[in-house]
């Protein structure tokens, strides 16, 4: 018996150089969780038998118990790379029409070619879904959804009103050239710029030229052109008649007509729907002896919103900012804990499935009751400590050294027993 006793010694000696030795070249793999080989002695025994006589049998290996203790944590660049601080597993599914799920501590997420977030293998993040204040408005596993990121935000506006305010300096000479021509500098006084929208939310820019034709002096009245060009399209009024607008001030400077022009209406370059713009340099508009100077400007268009970042806070709560300056709540970051962690199923590829031995997933959200708290810009690393495993795989290459040796001497005894001759 004592070949199998030694033979038993040797086996589980081997299974935990094994179990050390996966642990040590995980040490690098994100969300791994070491495990420990557990051992338990076995004894041959009978009611006959009485216990004072009892000879062990040698050991057997109970099984692997996983660890899942806290990693440490290493900063990302990325801000959808997360980490769980504290209980719980991130719910993934291979892909939005498989209801298989899988569960990981590894946070390395990042947005594929379709704009859902997955993780490196490929599997779709699980949010719950909000309303637009965040509220989470179906919870449970079989409610979450893979999250998506939204390319656009809002609906375009097209721009319909310009407002200027500016000042007209009254000590503005008449130009050097009197036909208007926006390449030549000396045929206009002063120039302005202003982002209008299109029909379908395309940024573009509207040119205003101030030429001044009168000059009142300090008892009469001193007007202004005001040539308006959108890209390189003029803006004209009254069925393409007028070319320019007026504006007209008094003596004290004041504009007293041509504050408002609606100019016909025309198609903007690379748009299919035409548009029309009014521009309003209202009552604050003046000519002083200032220096020209435009103190203020508007317009009411707007654009579709461009993705310009993402965030999620420490409750799990994913946002999305667009170039528009809109904000949507996007989902809420699923969390998944177990009565049993330890009896997870490994997957590999630092995943986890359910099992009897772990009971069923609750799932919950960061900051809840059994649950951890994200960090976003984390990510977990392996909780793999070198020397300690270390030094474990040289307690468990003695014991394996002792079983041999032990295993030798009962071979040794037993070719002597073999030698005897009468």
């Amino acid at each position: 018996m004592s070949f199998y006793t030694s033979l038993s010694g040797l086996q589980a000696a081997q299974t935990d150089m094994s179990t050390i030795s996966h642990n040590l070249a995980n040490v690098s793999t994100n969300g791994f969780k070491k495990s420990r080989t557990e051992f338990a002695d076995v004894m041959a025994t009978s009611v006959q038998l009485s216990p004072t006589a009892q000879i062990g049998s040698g050991v057997v290996v109970r099984g692997n118990l996983q660890q899942f203790g806290q990693g440490p944590m290493e900063q990302s660049a990325n801000g959808l790379s997360l980490a769980v601080s504290g209980d719980g597993f991130f719910a993934v599914k291979p892909n939005v029409d498989i209801n298989a799920v899988n569960y990981t501590r590894n946070g390395g997420f990042t947005v594929n070619d379709d704009h859902y977030v997955v993780d490196s293998n490929g599997s779709h993040l699980q949010v719950y879904p909000v309303d637009g204040s965040g509220a989470v408005v179906a919870a449970g596993l079989d409610s979450a959804i893979s999250l998506k990121l939204p390319e656009y935000s809002g609906v375009a506006t097209p721009t319909t009103q310009v407002k200027y305010t500016a000042n007209l300096s009254s000590n503005a000479p008449l130009p050097g050239v009197t036909t208007f021509d926006r390449f030549d500098p000396k045929s206009y006084n002063q120039s302005t710029s202003s982002t209008v929208y299109d029909t379908s939310g395309n940024a573009l820019t509207m040119t205003s030229y101030f030429v001044r034709a009168t000059n009142g002096g300090a008892t009469g009245n001193s007007d202004w052109k005001v040539y308006s060009f959108v890209g390189d399209q003029q803006l004209t009024a009254s069925n393409g008649t007028v070319d320019h607008q007026t504006l007209t001030f008094d003596s004290t400077g004041d504009l007293s007509s041509g504050s408002t022009i609606t100019f016909d209406e025309f198609t903007p370059s690379g748009a299919t729907i035409p548009q029309t713009i009014a521009l309003d340099f209202g009552n604050q508009t003046t000519q002083v002896a200032a220096p020209f100077n435009v103190t203020g400007k508007g317009q009411n268009g707007t654009s579709v919103g461009l993705l310009a970042g993402v965030t999620v806070d420490k409750d799990g709560m994913v946002k999305a900012t667009f170039s528009n300056s809109d904000v949507q709540n996007l989902g809420k970051v699923v969390l998944v804990n177990f009565s049993n962690p330890a009896g997870l199923r490994q997957m590999g590829n630092s995943y986890w499935t359910a099992t009897g031995i772990s009971g069923e997933a609750q799932a919950g959200a960061a900051g809840g009751a059994g649950f951890g708290t994200i960090m976003s810009g984390m990510v977990e690393r392996s909780n793999v400590d070198i020397t300690e495993e270390l030094v474990g795989l040289i307690a468990a290459q003695r014991n394996f050294q002792a079983n041999a040796k032990a295993l030798d001497t009962a071979s040794q005894i037993s070719q002597t027993i073999f030698n005897i001759r009468s």
